[in-house]
């Protein structure tokens, strides 16, 4: 006899108030299962990482309005199939129409009302959930620092470009010869320098031995939720 009949629902929550976040993790803990953050920047990868079966988006966020996330979701093979519920204090009038034109599945005032939340929540995650691959991959060039060892053992610095990327590694051109299974440091580069995301191991080489062989890594440590 099965325990359950289905697997818990999964939600991922956006919302820069911690406060708001503890309030709705308590209110739809049970049945769901509730992943938070209170950074907007983490919101592709957390939804790349988890693939939750709904998101609740706040839309007054720092750093990325809630109307680029929903956009940014709706844009995106893997995210786009999933569910947007916007929850905001600002005016209904004012941002109803745009969320739900850029895709939102529906849009909610603060304070909530739960018992209606719930029902729309409900409502989107009673189909059974889909198949999802477990490494998405999205087409994204971002240049990218590789520190490691060579296949004659001396140590190199290599600045590349990935090619495509996914939550848990990427595939990019290395021209430097690297033995199976090599171990790099990984730094994210950017305007304002170089970022350390972790190590990754080269899983599998494409074109051996040829100028800008291509090399699939998937990362062993993380210092976040990167998606590069």
């Amino acid at each position: 006899m099965k325990l359950e009949e289905h697997e818990m629902s999964r939600i991922l929550l956006i919302d820069d108030d911690a406060a708001s976040r503890k309030l709705m993790k308590l209110r739809l803990g049970d049945p769901y299962e509730v992943i938070d953050s209170g950074d907007a920047t983490e919101t592709l990868a957390l939804a790349l990482e988890h693939k939750p079966d709904a998101i609740l988006l706040d839309l007054m966020l720092p750093k990325v309005s809630g109307l680029e996330l929903c956009q940014t979701l709706k844009s995106v093979s893997v995210t786009q199939p999933i569910p947007i519920f916007v929850v905001t204090g600002s005016s209904f009038e004012d941002h109803r129409e745009q969320c739900l034109h850029l895709g939102a599945e529906d849009f909610f005032e603060k304070p909530l009302d739960f018992a209606r939340l719930r029902s729309a929540l409900d409502g989107a995650t009673r189909e059974p959930r889909r198949e999802r691959r477990a490494e998405p991959r999205i087409r994204l060039k971002a240049v990218v620092k590789l520190r490691g060892t060579t296949e004659n053992g001396k140590e190199f610095e290599l600045l590349t470009t990935t090619e495509d990327v996914s939550g848990g590694g990427f595939l990019c051109r290395c021209a430097i010869p690297l033995p199976p299974s090599s171990i790099v440091e990984v730094c994210l580069m950017s305007r304002e320098g170089e970022c350390r995301i972790g190590r990754a191991e080269l899983k599998h080489m494409r074109w051996p031995n040829m100028p800008w062989q291509a090399c699939g890594f998937c990362f062993v440590e993380k210092t976040g939720p990167w998606v590069i």
